[in-house]
């Protein structure tokens, strides 16, 4: 594995678009994803949705869409990858977006 499989593409904070963030966050999974997020980064693996494990492959495609969309940034830490949500580019970016789209559901 080379240096540049280690490091994946982000997109530039003043370049996240927000047509491209609501369609990231428009998933089930990915929206409980990101919710996990809030409380703070985890390994690429614990990335799993509150209704039960992704095939391997299906986590991939949702924290890569994630990923492309500049609501997280996925990063090597030793041997293992971290995903962190985006927080301050996205609060930057579009205040108040995340507290609103990212609030756990009224019971």
């Amino acid at each position: 594995m080379g240096p540049s499989s280690r490091f994946l593409e982000h997109p530039d904070a003043d370049r996240i678009e927000l047509t491209a963030v609501l369609f990231a966050l428009s998933d089930p999974a990915r929206l409980s994803i990101a919710r996990q997020l809030l409380s703070g980064p985890l390994e690429v693996a614990a990335c799993q949705p509150a209704a039960g494990e992704l095939p391997k492959s299906t986590l991939s495609h949702h924290l890569k869409t994630l990923r492309e969309a500049g609501v997280v940034r996925n990063e090597p830490a030793g041997r293992q990858r971290l995903v962190r949500l985006r927080r301050d580019d996205l609060d930057a970016r579009f205040p108040g977006l995340l507290d609103a789209v990212l609030e756990p559901p009224s019971p």
